[in-house]
């Protein structure tokens, strides 16, 4: 079965709309040629995609199970486009990546700025997320390269090898925290004090829990956890919040003298950071541009 990329990039449009009008709007086209191109690749599938209702379009099992395939197949087909421009010496392009907190907060960004300086016409498209969700996205094409914590190569996922670097996480809290009054401290110091955190299942968390599990003590009151890390910073910042941070995480508010590191013995952890490729095809040319600033960066420690 031979498809065709503008039924597939109508499809796909209407899933993500929800309904022919809107679809129709962000295509420029209107819904009766719209609705004409829908008709044409169902009789082709031999099913239809769509239920049709008075709120909208809903995709049936077989449209559930197109979509994913029709978005590999347009973003293949857009990767092919800008290859194509890159070798011609074009190079336009979008650059797909995701990271995890720490690593937006400060590489990536400087990454980007060199990147984008030596190849202005480029585009840059950032996600932020837990692993769970940058390895989802890297397997589905989402993204070409995902930046998170080092960990086994997979089937489909493999690590970048000459791009890795390593940073170190302690427990934060702001300038004016009452803690650090006190001359010497020690983890359990901080167990009456309000912490907020990312949430379960997080490798900061679990992170967290291990360490506390070391010094043979039980969690702490974890009052908040969240997602947003610019909640996180703020909660921590400005209050008597503790929290436990990557320094790369906390890099602007330490230099702005806002959070900092508590001096506790013990507590501060190395971790190993790297980049992360799909293990089968080429990364295309974009991103390529973005992983050869990455290995300059991280070949040397980043400027105070």
């Amino acid at each position: 079965m031979t498809f065709n990329l503008q039924q597939l990039a109508a499809f796909s449009a209407i899933a993500s709309a929800g309904s022919l009008g809107r679809a129709a709007e962000q295509l420029n086209v209107t819904q009766p040629a719209l609705s004409r191109v829908i008709r044409r690749l169902e009789e082709q599938v031999g099913a239809p995609l769509f239920e049709r209702h008075s709120k909208g379009m809903q995709l049936t099992e077989i449209g559930l199970v197109l979509l994913p395939h029709a978005r590999m197949l347009q973003r293949e087909t857009q990767a092919a486009e800008e290859e194509v421009h890159a070798m011609l010496g074009l190079a336009k392009g979008t650059i797909r990546v995701g990271a995890v907190g720490s690593i937006t907060c400060l590489l990536l960004p400087l990454a980007i700025d060199r990147t984008c300086r030596k190849w202005p016409n480029l585009r840059v498209e950032v996600i932020e997320g837990v692993w769970d969700r940058l390895a989802g996205a890297l397997v589905s094409r989402e993204i070409d390269l995902a930046l998170g914590v080092l960990d086994a190569d997979s089937d489909e996922i493999v690590a970048v090898p000459d791009c890795r670097w390593e940073d170190t996480s302690h427990v934060v809290a702001s300038v004016h925290h009452p803690l650090r009054a006190s001359p010497a401290l020690s983890l359990g110091d901080t167990l009456g004090h309000k912490w907020a955190i990312l949430p379960k299942g997080t490798g900061p968390f679990n992170h967290m829990t291990r360490m506390f599990s070391n010094h043979g003590l039980p969690m702490p009151n974890v009052v908040v956890e969240t997602r947003s890390i610019t909640a996180l910073k703020s909660l921590i910042a400005h209050s008597d919040f503790l929290g436990w941070m990557p320094e790369p995480m906390y890099d602007a508010e330490r230099r702005a003298g806002l959070i900092d590191m508590l001096d506790i013995p013990g507590t501060a952890d190395r971790r190993t950071l790297t980049a992360f490729k799909r293990s089968q095809g080429l990364l295309p040319g974009p991103a390529v541009k973005l992983l050869n600033e990455l290995r300059v960066l991280t070949a040397r420690p980043l400027q105070e």
